[in-house]
C-alpha cells in the first residue's frame, strides 16, 4: 500500500477532527434552540422586552453566524482553485480530462434542468402563494425585517454572445473580487491542463503552492466548524426575532414544496445510481451519510468538498482522477438543489404578487435558472443573490425575498445536501461510464 503524502495526511487530520465532533447533532440542537429563543424574544411573540433592545440582542446573537460565514467565504476561492488545479494536474492525462469533461458537463446541465422542472411543476400544482395573507405580506415588506438581508446586487444583463465571451477571465484578479466563480473555475481548469503539458520540474513549485493553499484552507474550515452550532443558533434566532413565528408558519406550504422537490431529486439520484452503476441505493446512502450530514451542517458545497472527495475514494471506491476532477467542478456548476429552490421561490413569489407566467415565460424561467445556477458560489445564502436576479427578470420586486428569508436557512441546509449528493452521484456514474468506454 502506498504511503499517504504529507498533504493527504494533513487533509485527513482536518477531516477526521471535524467528523468526530458529531456536528450534525449539535447543528440540529442549535437550530431548534434558535427557533425557541427567537420565538420567546420576538416582539410578535411574548414581547418580553423593548423592540429596539430585542433587535440589538438578536444582532449580537447572530455574530457567531456572521463570523462563521466570513471564515467560509474567506477560504472558498483558494480552496476551489487549488482543488481544481490539483485534481487535473495530478491526473496527468490530457486525453482523460477531455473524455471526462465531454461527458460530465452535459450530465450536469441535464440534471439541473430536470431538478428545476420538478420544482416548478410541484409549486404550480400546490400554489402555496395563494395561502399567504396579503396584509401579512405588506407588514413584512414594511417592517424592515429584510434590512441588510435582501440582496442588493444582481448579475449583469448580458446577451448570450456576451455571456460566452465573458467566460474567459481576462482579469483574474477582478474575477476574484466579483466572486465570478465560473470565470475562476475556467481559469483553474486551464491552469491545471497547462500543468499537464509542461515538464513536471517546471510546474512543481506551483503545484506545491496549490497543495499548501488547499491544506491551509481546510485548516481554517476546521476552525470555523467549531462555532457552526452557535452560528446556526444565532442566525435563526435573529431571523425569528425580526420576522416572528407567524411569518414562518405562513410560508410553510412554500417550504414543503421545496422540500418535496428536493426529495424527488434525491430519489432520481438513487435511481441513477441503481440503474447506471448497479449499486444498492441503501449502500450508496450509507457510504455518503457523513458527508450529507456535514453538508447539512455547513450549507456549503465547497466547505464539504474535501470530505466528498474522501468519501468518493474510500467509501464509493471511485478512482482519484475522477473524484478530484468532478467534485471540485460540481461544487461550482452542479447546483441541482439550488436551481430547484430558485425556481420554486420565483413561481411562489409570482403567485403572491399576482403575476401570471405564460408557458413561454415558464420555459424562459427554467433556462434562466439553469444558467444562473451554473457558477453560483458554493457558500451559504448566496442563492438569494441569484434569486434576486431571476426575480428582476420576471417583474417580481426583489424585496419579496423578505417573505422567504425566515425559512431560507433551513432550506439552504437541505438543498446543499442535495447538491453534494448530486456531485457524489456524478462521480460514481462517471467512474463507471469512462471506464467502460
Amino acid at each position: 500500500m502506498t504511503k499517504p503524502s504529507k498533504r493527504e495526511q494533513s487533509l485527513s487530520e482536518s477531516t477526521d477532527m471535524i467528523m468526530k465532533q458529531d456536528l450534525w447533532i449539535k447543528i440540529l440542537a442549535g437550530m431548534l434552540a434558535g427557533i425557541v429563543v427567537g420565538g420567546i424574544l420576538s416582539p410578535e411573540g411574548f414581547g418580553i422586552a423593548d423592540k429596539d433592545w430585542v433587535f440589538a440582542a438578536g444582532e449580537w446573537l447572530a455574530l457567531p453566524g456572521v463570523i462563521f460565514l466570513g471564515l467560509i467565504q474567506m477560504v472558498i476561492i483558494p480552496l476551489i482553485v487549488c482543488s481544481v488545479i490539483l485534481g487535473i494536474a495530478e491526473g496527468g492525462d490530457l486525453g482523460f480530462v477531455k473524455k471526462v469533461g465531454l461527458r460530465i458537463v452535459p450530465y450536469f446541465v441535464v440534471t439541473t434542468a430536470l431538478a428545476i422542472t420538478i420544482g416548478i411543476t410541484i409549486v404550480s400544482i400546490v400554489k402555496p402563494g395563494q395561502f399567504i395573507d396579503q396584509i401579512l405580506v405588506q407588514n413584512i415588506l414594511d417592517s424592515g425585517a429584510a434590512a441588510g438581508r435582501v440582496p442588493g446586487q444582481t448579475f449583469e444583463d448580458l446577451t448570450v454572445p456576451q455571456r460566452i465571451a465573458n467566460l474567459i477571465p481576462t482579469n483574474p484578479a477582478r474575477a476574484q473580487v466579483d466572486r465570478d466563480m465560473l470565470q475562476i473555475i475556467i481559469a483553474s481548469i486551464l491552469i491545471g491542463i497547462a500543468l499537464i503539458t509542461i515538464p513536471p520540474a517546471t510546474g512543481k513549485a506551483f503545484k506545491d503552492l496549490c497543495v499548501a493553499g488547499q491544506v491551509l484552507s481546510m485548516k481554517i474550515i476546521a476552525w470555523a466548524m467549531a462555532i457552526a452550532p452557535y452560528a446556526v443558533f444565532g442566525l435563526i434566532c435573529n431571523i425569528v426575532i425580526r420576522l416572528g413565528l407567524d411569518a414562518l408558519i405562513s410560508v410553510g406550504a412554500y417550504a414543503l414544496c421545496v422540500l418535496g422537490g428536493l426529495a424527488c431529486v434525491m430519489l432520481i439520484y438513487l435511481f441513477i445510481v441503481t440503474v447506471f452503476t448497479r449499486t444498492s441505493p441503501l449502500s450508496f446512502l450509507r457510504d455518503i451519510k457523513e458527508v450529507q450530514l456535514l453538508a447539512f451542517s455547513t450549507s456549503s458545497s465547497a466547505a464539504t468538498m474535501p470530505f466528498s472527495i474522501q468519501a468518493a475514494e474510500e467509501k464509493l471506491k471511485v478512482r482519484p482522477e475522477i473524484s478530484r476532477f468532478i467534485i471540485p467542478l460540481g461544487a461550482t456548476i452542479n447546483m441541482d438543489g439550488t436551481a430547484l429552490y430558485q425556481g420554486v421561490a420565483a413561481v411562489f413569489l409570482c403567485q403572491v404578487f399576482g403575476i401570471d407566467l405564460s408557458m413561454s415565460e415558464t420555459v424562459l424561467l427554467v433556462m434562466t435558472t439553469v444558467g444562473a445556477s451554473i457558477g453560483t458560489p458554493a457558500t451559504p445564502g448566496v442563492g438569494l443573490i441569484v434569486l434576486a436576479t431571476i426575480l428582476s427578470g420576471i417583474g417580481v420586486p426583489a424585496e419579496g425575498i423578505a417573505l422567504i428569508i425566515g425559512v431560507d436557512r433551513i432550506l439552504d441546509m437541505c438543498r446543499t445536501t442535495v447538491n453534494v449528493t448530486g456531485d457524489l452521484t456524478a462521480t460514481k456514474v462517471m467512474d463507471r461510464w469512462v471506464k467502460a468506454s
